[in-house]
């Protein structure tokens, strides 16, 4: 590379896709692989006082801190006040957040539209003496029920419904009333959207989705600026054990290294999609926050940086969205969304979520997009007959 380009480089920071690919990894060394193996140990040798990073595999792992330096280099680049922590799944880091910050006689604030598991979560949190108040991801709804709240939980997008909040001004409502922020970013990803910097207080994501993308890593991560919180958030990972496996965390940080080149294809074919179904005499309450017409492009469009890879709408009736899901050939009928492999489900069949029979959730993979497109209009085609 040359001087100039290198200066060029250096005076607007890297760009995402070369921070992706390089996110996390440790310093050259000469004959050492640049992505360091897996580190197989639940412990380590440890002589005299235990005052290195590494002692006990419940605590820490080489690996995990690999990866958790990638994410938070995602989350918050060139932020030295940040720290990650890595969890066995989505809901392992979800549930870390809640129970490390709120404790009997507390209030959380929580989307009733938010993902399916938030009402399991519920009545543990009322079941300690939390009281739980919910209202609507759209709208700003949960600015109503803020008053005295310990913690406010934003999901935004929300899932499945994908509406979205003005995340900027309920931070600083709640902030004003003492309440910390996390927000759900698992449906955006760091290079859709950083919490962190509109002001929130944890980033809170799976990472089991569009983070590593092939849809075979279970893990979790919370991003939040060092202090007290994030410190009661380590304390809880290593009370509880939620830790993640050395082999999934180097699958994930793998992974990373292409979550730029996949999240743009994703979300160029996303909106291809979501465009061809515009108008469809078939589909009606049609969501992808892109498209310049839905209810949260406003909102979206000043906060995102990109729209996301899932699309909902519905269909007439449960038998009409199970006839589209068999007919699609390019789309795997499966839960979960953000891989390569595009899938799509009836999300009512699992209960817990408020959406009508026939309402589908449609995850975009890295298919051609001409493919895709052909394919799920000619399975709404034969779906009608």
């Amino acid at each position: 590379m040359s001087g100039s380009a290198t200066d060029g480089e250096l005076s607007r920071g890297p760009g995402e896709g070369t921070r992706a690919v390089r996110a996390g990894l440790p310093e050259p060394v000469k004959y050492e692989p640049t992505l360091p193996g897996p580190v197989f140990a639940a412990h380590f040798h440890l002589p005299g006082e235990p005052t290195g990073p590494y002692t006990y595999g419940r605590d820490e792992n080489p690996t995990w801190t690999h990866l958790e330096h990638a994410i938070g280099e995602l989350e918050a680049p060139g932020q030295d006040d940040v720290e990650t922590l890595a969890f066995a799944s989505g809901m392992a880091a979800i549930s870390s957040v809640l129970f490390s910050q709120l404790k009997a006689g507390d209030t959380v604030v929580l989307p009733d539209d938010g993902y399916q598991a938030l009402p399991l979560v519920r009545a543990q949190l009322e079941a300690y003496g939390i009281e739980v108040r919910t209202a609507p991801t759209g709208g700003d709804a949960q600015l109503n029920v803020l008053d005295g709240a310990k913690l406010l939980w934003i999901e935004s997008p929300s899932n499945p419904g994908l509406d979205v909040c003005d995340i900027r001004r309920l931070v600083e409502a709640a902030h004003a009333r003492g309440a910390l922020v996390a927000v759900d970013n698992t449906l955006a990803t760091p290079l859709g959207q950083r919490p962190l910097e509109l002001g929130a207080d944890f980033s809170v994501a799976s990472g089991t989705k569009q983070l590593t993308g092939h849809g075979d890593v279970l893990l979790g991560y919370v991003t939040g600026r060092a202090g007290t919180p994030m410190t009661a958030v380590r304390r809880w990972r290593k009370i509880v054990g939620a830790v993640p496996g050395p082999m999934e965390a180097w699958l994930a940080h793998r992974s990373i290294a292409t979550l730029q080149l996949r999240v743009e294809r994703q979300n160029t074919t996303a909106m291809a999609v979501a465009g061809a179904l515009r108008g469809r005499p078939e589909v009606s309450g049609l969501r992808y926050p892109g498209l310049p017409d839905d209810p949260s492009h406003k909102v979206a469009s000043q906060q995102m940086r990109r729209y996301g890879c899932v699309i909902s709408f519905t269909l007439s009736t449960r038998a009409h969205a199970e006839r589209f899901l068999d007919a699609l050939r390019l789309v795997d009928d499966a839960t979960s969304f953000g891989g390569v492999r595009s899938t799509a489900e009836r999300r009512g069949r699992w209960g817990g979520d408020a959406v009508p029979e026939g309402f589908i959730r449609l995850s975009v993979g890295a298919e051609d997009p001409e493919d895709l497109v052909a394919d799920v209009l000619r399975a709404l085609e034969e779906s009608a007959r």
